[in-house]
């Protein structure tokens, strides 16, 4: 009798499978499945029936699939192509070819002056290497280290990084400490592991499938690790201390201040661009295998570049993907077949998101600004201290240096963002034309310069852990500085919600309607960064070799 209902359900499920197969698959291999997406699917059939499973998938795809993807359910079914030459630019949005990049230069989108591609002097690996172990054995030592200790009047105090975190916790402040534990200590130590399994991974000469999504998970979470932020934020503190008790130095200060100069200069010694190009394309996504199992693939310089509108660029990786049609500007184009992100050719609300964004910080700056950020009690006296009011401090005890850069870090960027991605924002959905290439440069600016602003945050989480002498000195939060940290994280998801793209096409310089009159132009090579500074002030740029046409492109 079991074997009679199998053969039941096997046999519904044969009559079933196509339709079954195109929406459960393509699901599983989003999850990484890919590889025995099949077995498991006929395993399912198999036992629960193919019309149970179809039902089940259905669920899943409502309750899993982003909003952006459910809009194109045909999607893993449209044919996709890799395109091989072409590179588009991350801030503009112009398409371009890129010439052969040799060691020591850039290239540079041609209009908006964008750094494309960046060839390293250094060794690929061997140098990025030596600094990612330097890192991570520093950031061990680091973990049995102490920070500073605070001596006032034979009382003394001893803190280390996670001293600051607690403190926060236990007058009530436990989402600041969070928020401090993660970007000081957590992502820090997250992001040294990523770059270590990245870099083995590079050095295999087989070369592996997981480096790319490695790469990927690196370059999203490796913002969050501020220690360069903190260690401004523990010289900030020591400027204050030092009036109040003799502050000695631990060599846990020093050990923060080399795991920044190690981070850095493993960044800036890493050649991404290699790395991608040495990965292997994925091959179990089925829109991109032609018919023989091999990969599609598009080279423009013999091949016809395809439209504007159905073409698109991967944001983690730069792989710019073709689309047998066109496709709508927010609806995914799948997935890229190389590290597995999301592609779409805009981000998917990115005006509203923004925006919505951006209030929310508007709101909270002005009562992070008029709150008290931080009380410091001596001898039963009760001071309170403002953002505004702690670098006024720094100014009367001749730190000027110092209160220049709190205003700096805590006044004038968060204004600076709040106020220029309004601009950007304006500009795109009244579709301006006029100071693009500025506000493209200035949203670079706002997005290099977002975390600074968390130095007072720093500072403060400092602060609290060190004096703690009850009726002598005491130093506590107050709720300022949860509408300062508010205001910080918020600015800093608008900038990564909004699309600056998007300027540009309500400039009409993008899109589809353009594509007869648009050409795929030629990136612009520099020598060395120190030559390319020298240009970027108007001196000479060197123009890479030009090929005998300019590729067209076609109308869609």
């Amino acid at each position: 009798m079991r074997s009679s209902s199998l053969k039941r359900l096997h046999k519904k499920m044969m009559i079933r499978v196509k339709r079954f197969d195109d929406r459960i698959y393509s699901l599983l291999w989003r999850f990484g499945r890919g590889r025995h997406g099949q077995a498991m699917l006929r395993a399912a059939q198999h036992h629960f029936g193919a019309e149970r499973v179809n039902r089940f998938g259905r669920f899943l795809h409502a309750c899993l699939t982003p909003a952006h993807l459910r809009h194109d359910p045909a999607g893993a079914l449209r044919a996709m192509s890799v395109v091989h030459g072409l590179h588009e630019c991350p801030t503009c949005g112009l398409f371009q070819t890129l010439p052969e990049v040799a060691l020591g230069q850039v290239a540079y989108c041609r209009r908006c002056d964008e750094a494309l591609v960046r060839r390293r002097r250094t060794s690929p690996l061997a140098t990025p290497i030596a600094f990612c172990m330097t890192s991570f054995a520093l950031y061990i030592a680091l973990l049995c280290s102490n920070l500073m200790t605070l001596d006032a009047k034979g009382r003394v105090n001893t803190i280390s990084i996670l001293t600051g975190v607690y403190q926060l916790a236990k007058q009530g402040y436990g989402e600041i400490g969070a928020i401090v534990a993660v970007t000081t200590f957590i992502m820090p130590g997250i992001v040294i592991v990523l770059m270590g399994i990245v870099l083995y991974g590079a050095s295999r000469v087989a070369g592996t499938d997981w480096t790319a999504h490695i790469l990927k998970w690196y370059r999203r979470l490796r913002e969050w690790a501020m220690i360069e932020v903190y260690i401004l934020g523990v010289f900030v503190a020591y400027t204050k201390l030092v009036d109040l008790a003799l502050v000695d130095l631990q060599p846990g200060v020093f050990l923060v201040a080399a795991i920044m100069i190690t981070m850095a200069t493993t960044d800036s010694t890493l050649d991404t661009e290699r790395v991608w190009d040495a990965q292997k394309m994925g091959m179990n996504d089925r829109a991109f295998r032609t018919e023989s199992g091999r990969l599609r693939c598009i080279d423009v310089t013999t091949d016809l570049t395809p439209p504007h509108d159905q073409m698109a660029s991967c944001l983690t990786c730069g792989l710019v993907i073709a689309s047998s049609e066109p496709v709508a500007p927010t609806h995914a184009f799948g997935r890229c077949p190389r590290c597995a992100a999301s592609i779409s050719r805009r981000k998917a609300n990115a005006l509203s998101n923004a925006t919505s964004l951006l209030i929310a910080g508007v709101l909270a700056y002005i009562p992070a600004n008029l709150f008290p950020v931080m009380t410091f009690m001596k001898v039963g006296q009760r001071d309170t201290s403002t953002i505004i009011h702690g670098a006024i401090e720094l100014w009367q005890s001749n730190l000027v240096p110092l209160s220049l850069l709190v205003i700096f870090a805590s006044i004038c960027v968060p204004v600076l963002k709040i106020v220029g991605l309004g601009a950007m924002v304006f500009s795109a959905a009244t579709g301006r034309r006029k100071h693009l290439k500025g506000l493209t440069k200035l949203y670079r600016v706002i997005d290099f310069i977002g975390r600074w602003s968390m130095i007072d945050v720093f500072m403060i989480s400092i602060l609290v852990a060190v004096v703690r002498f009850g009726f002598l000195a005491n130093v506590r939060a107050e709720p300022g500085v949860v509408f300062f940290t508010f205001v910080v994280i918020a600015t800093i998801f608008a900038v990564h919600s909004f699309d600056i793209r998007c300027l540009w096409d309500g400039a009409g310089r993008n899109g589809a309607e353009l594509a007869r009159n648009v050409r795929v132009r030629r990136a612009y090579l520099s020598f060395s960064y120190w030559r390319n500074r020298a240009h970027m002030k108007g001196a000479r740029r060197i123009k890479a070799e030009a090929q005998a046409g300019d590729l067209e492109s076609e109308k869609a």
